[in-house]
């Protein structure tokens, strides 16, 4: 009866998803999934049969865009895959995008699923694990989250939780530069770190403050010899934890534009912006070379990638060039906030809907002051505007530079309509899928 179920869940999906999108009433990321759940509650379990190797990539900031790189590079190594895209990564979300996209007289050889962090436990009850990615743990949403060992112990949960087809708990792909991920316990680990990074075309190199509060596991206070960001780079403790050595090694190069990672000897050019996205790359680069992907491969393929909405994603409003950068925590912020172009138009929109987090204390500690040297009034809006408005007020900003239009159909047309320049829109989560539905966004000019 159950694989009946399972059977009618699958054609509802694809019949749903089919309406959805002719009549443009949903993005449909999650709605599919939750109808799929009533009928067949054990749907990813009967899902696992069509799929060889089952990919979970999860981690505070970059789950997106590395899932979407991973997913990509083994596409277009001509190997079937399903991917949760869009980036709706709760268990409503991962079963919409599987079921969406399953087809059950076909086998797919891998499944590059995003997982959020307290929900990986719960998709791994039914879902197999063969490999587990994890890129960082920063302090994010402490409303739902609380402090990162609470974090740790969701994600350590479900790597304990999930097993793959031999019995065997996923191989882990773990950031050797945060503390706390390469701590994960595992059967088979295998590291990626940054060397050393050096910056081009004037880019900011500033470090935040608020890395400085982060710990070792045991409580005690890290030495480092490297620090790149946040709590990431070569530690060490008087406990004897330390930085793992990587398997993978990166000599990372950040242009305006893009970077280059030297990695073991070979060289990839990765067009993406900032030192967050050169972390993101190296791990799905060295996911890839896991599986057996070959370098060239990797090497021709990551010129043709493009990012998720949101996620350092270039648009054009009223023919301007408009880059979007999802924030949605400290060191997040502060990390999009260092390839801000200060000549561009900003606008910052913040939500607090359950998926931003219904606490927006952080924004207190990341860093807008950087952006008080431009003189071009800043836009702020979203349900949280005036909370924004007041941060910039206290970053040094003066008052008659800032205006507040909450509603933010109305601030995107403001902006594009008064705007002299470039545009940089800084989005939380909820304003962003906003964001998706305004048609005065455009791919190209």
């Amino acid at each position: 009866m159950q694989k009946f179920c399972f059977y009618i869940s699958l054609f509802l999906a694809k019949t749903i998803s089919f309406m959805l999108k002719i009549t443009k009433l949903s993005g449909g990321t999650s709605i599919i999934g939750k109808i799929v759940l009533k009928i067949c509650p054990d749907f990813l379990l009967y899902a696992n049969k069509y799929i060889k190797i089952k990919i979970n990539v999860t981690g505070t900031n970059g789950k997106t865009t590395t899932s979407g790189l991973v997913s990509h590079l083994i596409k277009e190594s001509k190997h079937s895959v399903i991917n949760n895209a869009m980036g709706a990564n709760m268990i409503q979300g991962v079963v919409n995008a599987i079921s969406v996209q399953l087809n059950p007289f076909k086998t797919y050889e891998y499944s590059v699923i995003e997982s959020d962090e307290a929900y990986l436990e719960k998709i791994y009850e039914n879902f197999e694990a063969d490999y587990l990615l994890v890129t960082n743990l920063f302090r994010d949403q402490l409303d739902r989250y609380g402090e990162l060992e609470t974090t740790k112990r969701f994600i350590q949960s479900g790597i304990n939780k999930g097993k793959n087809c031999n019995g065997k708990t996923p191989i882990l792909i773990l950031n050797a530069d945060d503390p706390l991920v390469a701590s994960f316990e595992g059967e088979n680990k295998v590291f990626y770190g940054v060397e050393e990074v050096h910056y081009e075309d004037g880019l900011k190199t500033t470090s935040s403050q608020v890395e400085e509060a982060f710990k070792c596991p045991c409580g005690n206070p890290l030495n480092y010899d490297k620090k790149f960001y946040a709590q990431q780079g070569h530690y060490s403790c008087s406990c004897g934890y330390k930085r793992p050595e990587p398997k993978y090694k990166a000599y990372i190069t950040i242009f305006k534009n893009h970077s280059v990672l030297n990695i073991n000897g070979e060289e990839y050019t990765v067009p993406l912006v900032g030192l967050f996205n050169a972390y993101n790359a190296l791990g799905a680069i060295a996911l890839c070379k896991e599986l057996g992907i070959e370098s060239n491969l990797i090497k021709k393929n990551l010129s043709s990638f493009k990012v998720a909405f949101g996620r350092s994603e270039i648009k054009y409003l009223n023919g301007k060039r408009t880059l979007i950068q999802l924030i949605k925590n400290p060191i997040g912020a502060n990390e999009a906030l260092k390839t801000v172009d200060l000549d561009s138009n900003l606008l910052i929109i913040i939500n607090d809907n359950y998926a931003d987090g219904r606490d927006v204390s952080w924004l207190w500690d990341a860093e807008f002051e950087v952006v008080n040297k431009t003189k071009k009034e800043i836009v702020v809006s979203g349900i949280r505007a005036e909370d924004m408005a007041l941060r910039l007020k206290y970053a040094g900003i003066e008052q008659n530079r800032i205006k507040v239009i909450k509603d933010i159909e109305k601030a995107v047309e403001y902006v594009g309509n008064n705007a002299d320049n470039n545009i940089t829109i800084l989005p939380t989560y909820t304003a962003l899928l906003k964001l998706n539905k305004i048609k005065k966004l455009k791919n190209s000019v």
